[in-house]
């Protein structure tokens, strides 16, 4: 027990010369900053008055060897990193962009496939509205019958019986599904269009510049 203490003892007083022997020694050379009251210092080793700002180190024939930065504070660690996750994030979206913009020229090539995909998109939107429409024709069909029928009843349609009455509900009703239908529709074919809008956009600027980097087509004369 008691050599443990001693043990414990020994290594205690040796542990600090231990770490500062592991610590790299500074660089060797002269120390020159500029101090907070704009002074210029120099010293054979790191200057105390600039241990907030950036220290060069000279050689002898006064080149620079190295440069030791000031150490940040947990404030300036923190905003520092902050700046590099923003710097980074602007990097990847950077990238992100460009797999864009070559994913729409391998796409579309030229302005016809881009205009042809735009008539293929809103041309399946309008089968559907002209079915919806038929379904509403029908619905009308329908309906004219039903008001012949209350024709018998135009001085008091109160007398109508209530199975057409009711019929003629349901039939208002019918024909609104069809109709919210048919403004849905649209709605999506100006999505469609806003969407190839600014597509076409942004297509025009890269079509302009992926023919600027082409190289020339030579020309061959012929002869008389």
């Amino acid at each position: 027990m008691v050599q443990s203490i001693r043990w414990l003892m020994v290594f205690g007083a040796w542990a600090p010369a231990m770490l500062i022997a592991q610590a790299p020694p500074p660089p060797s050379g002269v120390y020159t900053c500029v101090d907070a009251k704009g002074r210029k210092l120099t010293s054979d080793r790191p200057i105390a008055e600039c241990v907030d700002r950036e220290q060069r180190v000279l050689n002898p024939s006064g080149t620079v060897q190295a440069k030791v930065v000031p150490e940040l504070t947990g404030r300036e660690r923190a905003d520092q990193e902050a700046r590099e996750r923003k710097e980074a994030e602007a990097r990847a979206m950077q990238v992100e962009e460009k797999r864009r913009e070559r994913a729409l020229l391998v796409r579309y090539p030229s302005r016809e496939v881009h205009d042809k995909e735009r008539n293929e998109a809103v041309a399946k939107v309008a089968v559907v509205t002209q079915a919806a429409n038929r379904r509403i024709g029908e619905l009308a069909l329908e309906r004219r019958k039903l008001d012949q029928e209350m024709e018998f009843y135009k001085n008091d349609p109160t007398k109508a019986p209530l199975a057409l009455r009711r019929q003629i509900d349901d039939l208002a009703q019918s024909v609104a599904i069809p109709r919210r239908f048919i403004a849905e529709q649209d709605t999506e074919v100006r999505r469609i269009n806003a969407r190839f809008d600014e597509e076409l956009a942004r297509l025009g600027q890269l079509w302009v510049a992926q023919a600027a980097t082409r190289p020339p087509v030579a020309t061959v004369k012929k002869s008389p």
